[in-house]
């Protein structure tokens, strides 16, 4: 009886960190899903996506951030000021598309790839957002849905790139 009591107790306990923690999606690349996992996340915002990203390329994860801004979301995006000289960046189409971007050029490199989205829900991962990511490189993405605790400290940190860094010149 001891035993059984022991692995229910051990059962119930990932359970109950389930409940209290969000649930989650994860996705790995190459050709794993996920651009689409990003994708699904961003049209699932009702309110709000606020994005950091190192490199920023990719036109589906770019379009459905302009489609959730034509919704009436509040898109806000800080990118690396790496995006001001790459050749093809989705800075351009994004703020041309009149969501507001942000280049931090603070640091080295401003490494991050997240997106908090409603101030509930988290994309992290090494998944930069670049075609790149989902066809070569071996990345990984998680959505960990409904934990506004962990949304804040990610919106703490977004705040603190988007303080610091300076508007996007669009490119033509």
């Amino acid at each position: 009886m001891k035993k059984l009591l022991i692995i229910w107790i051990f059962l119930l306990i990932p359970a109950q960190l389930f409940a209290e923690n969000g649930d989650y999606e994860v996705a790995f690349s190459p050709r794993g899903g996920g651009t689409e996992l990003i994708v699904k996340a961003i049209s699932e915002a009702r309110q709000s996506i606020k994005v950091a990203a190192y490199s920023f390329t990719s036109k589906p994860i770019a379009q459905a951030l302009v489609d959730a801004h034509k919704k009436g979301i509040e898109i806000e995006v800080v990118l690396d000021k790496s995006q001001n000289s790459e050749r093809y960046t989705s800075a351009t189409f994004l703020a041309n598309m009149g969501v507001p971007v942000r280049i931090d050029s603070h640091y080295a490199i401003m490494h991050n790839k997240f997106m908090v989205i409603d101030e509930k829900s988290v994309q992290l991962g090494s998944f930069n957002y670049t075609k790149a990511a989902e066809e070569k490189n071996a990345e990984n993405v998680l959505v960990i849905r409904n934990n506004p605790q962990l949304a804040t400290i990610y919106n703490k940190n977004w705040k603190k790139l988007w303080d610091e860094s300076e508007e996007y010149q669009k490119r033509y």
